[in-house]
C-alpha cells in the first residue's frame, strides 16, 4: 500500500469518527437558528459570520462523536449497526481518538471564541459535555430516559446558531430548542425497536428493553401529539407565516399517523419507516421555516 493510500484511508477513519450524517444534520438546525435570528436579507458579514460558526460547530460536535466512539468502543462492537466504525474495529487506538477529538474540540472552541462571541463557544462546549459525558458516559448505560434527557444536548445547535448572529439566546431559538427536544424520543425510540436485541446484547437499558415494545410504542405515539402541538409555536409566536403552517400541520400529521400506525400493528417494517419519516419531518419542518422566513 503505498503512503498516500494510506494516508487517505487514515483519513477516513479518523472522519468516519466524526459521524457525518449526524454532523450535517446539527450544522443544518444550527444554519436554520443563524438565518432565522437575521431580520430580512443577510448582509455579506452575516454570511461571513454564519460560515465561520458553522465551521466552529462542525468541530465541537465532530470532537464530541470522536470521544463518543471511545467510551462506546465496547459496545459499538456488539452491535451490528456500529460494529464498522475504527474504534470498535481497533483500527484506531484510544489515544489517536482522544487526540483527535481533543483538537478538534480546541480548534472548533477558538473559532468560536475568537470569531464569533464567547457565548456561543461556552453553549457550544457545554453541548459537547452534555453529549459526550453526561449523556454518554452516565445516562445512557444508566436509565431508560437516556433519550429524553440526554436529548437536551441535540436540541442545542439552532440555540447555537441564534446566539452566534445575536450573541444572546431569545425565546425563538428555545421553540426551535423544544421542537428538536420532543422530536428526539420518538425518533430514536423507532429505532430502538427494530434494533432492540443489538440494545440487549449491548446491555444499554433503552426502553423497548427495560419496559417491552407495546410501552414504547404508546410513548411514540403520545411524542408525537405533543411534538405536533410544539411544531405550531412558530406559527403562533409569529417567527413564521402560513407556508410554515401549512408544512408544520402536513408533516406532524404524517408523524403521529406512522406513531398511531406503529402502537396499532407492529413491524420491524414499519418501525423503520417511522425512523426514516422521522429524519424527513425534521429536516423538511425546519427547511419550510428557512422558505417562509424570506416570504
Amino acid at each position: 500500500m503505498s503512503v498516500a493510500t494510506s494516508s487517505l484511508s487514515r483519513w477516513r477513519q479518523f472522519n468516519a469518527l466524526t459521524k457525518p450524517r449526524v454532523i450535517q444534520l446539527i450544522v443544518f438546525c444550527a444554519l436554520i437558528g443563524m438565518v432565522l435570528a437575521v431580520p430580512g436579507v443577510p448582509s455579506w458579514a452575516d454570511v461571513q459570520l454564519g460560515l465561520i460558526a458553522c465551521l466552529g460547530i462542525w468541530f465541537v460536535s465532530g470532537a464530541a462523536a470522536a470521544f463518543n466512539c471511545i467510551v462506546e468502543k465496547g459496545i459499538d462492537a456488539r452491535m451490528k449497526r456500529t460494529a464498522w466504525r475504527p474504534t470498535a474495529k481497533g483500527e484506531l487506538s484510544d489515544r489517536d481518538t482522544l487526540l483527535f477529538s481533543s483538537i478538534m474540540c480546541a480548534v472548533g472552541s477558538w473559532i468560536l471564541y475568537t470569531w464569533v462571541n464567547p457565548l456561543t463557544m461556552w453553549l457550544t462546549f457545554a453541548t459537547f459535555v452534555g453529549y459526550a459525558v453526561i449523556y454518554t458516559v452516565i445516562l445512557k448505560p444508566l436509565t431508560p430516559q437516556n433519550i429524553v434527557i440526554g436529548g437536551a444536548s441535540g436540541a442545542m445547535p439552532p440555540v447555537l446558531g441564534w446566539a452566534a448572529m445575536t450573541g444572546d439566546v431569545g425565546p425563538e431559538a428555545l421553540i426551535l430548542f423544544l421542537i428538536i427536544f420532543l422530536w428526539t424520543p420518538p425518533h430514536f425510540w423507532a429505532l430502538a425497536l427494530y434494533r432492540v436485541e443489538d440494545y440487549r446484547k449491548a446491555g444499554l437499558p433503552m426502553l423497548p428493553v427495560t419496559h417491552g415494545n407495546e410501552f414504547t410504542r404508546l410513548q411514540i405515539v403520545l411524542y408525537t401529539w405533543v411534538l405536533f402541538a410544539a411544531c405550531l409555536m412558530p406559527f403562533i409566536y409569529r417567527m413564521s407565516g402560513w407556508l410554515y403552517l401549512l408544512s408544520a400541520v402536513v408533516l406532524s400529521v404524517g408523524f403521529c399517523a406512522y406513531g398511531w400506525a406503529l402502537w396499532r400493528n407492529y413491524s420491524d417494517a414499519l418501525a423503520r419507516k417511522t425512523f426514516r419519516f422521522s429524519l424527513i419531518h425534521l429536516s423538511l419542518l425546519f427547511a419550510a421555516l428557512l422558505i417562509d422566513h424570506y416570504l
